[in-house]
């Protein structure tokens, strides 16, 4: 069997409120690792979420 193209990725917010999304990456093309600017309801602000493994 062929191995996946996009696997699932958790992106966990930097302002450290434990709060984060998951969303798919195409493994091909994005090589490196994810950054977001996205929204924190805990912080009630916009902040940075970076990539990390689930789990």
């Amino acid at each position: 069997m062929a191995k996946a193209v996009t696997i699932k990725v958790k992106l966990l917010s930097t302002a450290d409120t434990g709060y984060f999304y998951v969303t798919k990456k195409n493994t091909r093309t994005m090589t490196e690792k994810m950054t977001q600017r996205k929204y924190d309801p805990v912080a009630k602000k916009h902040v940075d979420f970076k990539e990390t493994k689930i789990k």
